[in-house]
């Protein structure tokens, strides 16, 4: 094993894992490590690796964590499905990779980037806000929480006036407990807050719109929601002049 940390993978095309899979291109990177577009070798499907730094994988704790939360979470629909862990041997090092569908679309952040004005219109970031609700509440009800919430790492697919979203890696701030549950909530608070312009828009906006983000401030949103399932019942009853 080399001694030397590796802070840059930088895998090239063409690049076997192992003998069924082989790199077709860099997606990006991360804390944690970089994600890769891969084609499986006798179906020529793709999907996603991540390969995780080894400085970051200590014991290869963090890609078990990562493993076990999605196998756990599998039948929640706002993520993305594990397949399966294997490890390469690559510049004096064994890098861990976990496998996952490849999932169409484009990051929040990029999608917002391309709309007029580079901001939402706010009766779409409410039909965003209330996707990613029902989707974290179905995490929140597996008693699990995401801990890393933010517009890069939400991938988006627009479906009529609707948004399929699926959303991405995960921060282990300790025990499911209802603060961090709560963090969530906050998380989405925010995205819905900047996705609309942040605090450029914010004193023009709607009343419902004020109502929902409570200038962001975490004592008067806990007072309405603590829970991804009461934001969306909020939502859901939020009434229009």
């Amino acid at each position: 094993m080399s001694s030397k940390r590796l802070t840059q993978i930088e895998l090239p095309k063409d690049f076997k894992l192992s003998k069924r899979f082989s790199v077709i291109e860099k997606l990006g990177e991360g804390w944690e490590g970089e994600v890769y577009l891969i084609q499986e070798a006798h179906t020529g499907i793709e999907r996603v690796a991540k390969v995780f730094f080894p400085h970051r994988n200590q014991k290869n704790k963090a890609a078990r964590f990562y493993a076990q939360k999605l196998h756990k979470l599998r039948n929640c629909s706002i993520l993305i499905h594990y397949l399966l862990q294997d490890q390469f041997r690559y510049k004096g090092h064994n890098l861990t990779y976990l496998i996952s569908d490849f999932i169409e679309g484009e990051t929040l952040d990029a999608f917002i980037n391309r709309q007029p004005g580079k901001r939402l219109h706010f009766f779409q970031a409410l039909h965003l806000l209330h996707a990613l609700a029902k989707g974290l509440e179905e995490i929140h009800l597996s008693n699990e929480y995401h801990g890393d919430l933010h517009q890069e790492n939400i991938i988006v697919q627009r479906t009529g006036l609707g948004f399929d979203l699926k959303v991405l890696d995960f921060y282990q701030w300790g025990k499911a407990s209802a603060e961090n549950k709560f963090h969530d909530v906050t998380s989405l608070i925010r995205i819905f807050y900047d996705s609309i312009g942040g605090a450029h828009f914010y004193p023009n906006q709607p009343s419902p719109v004020k109502e929902i983000c409570c200038g962001l401030k975490k004592t008067l949103i806990r007072k309405k929601y603590k829970t991804a399932s009461q934001l969306r019942i909020f939502l859901e009853n939020l009434e229009w002049e």
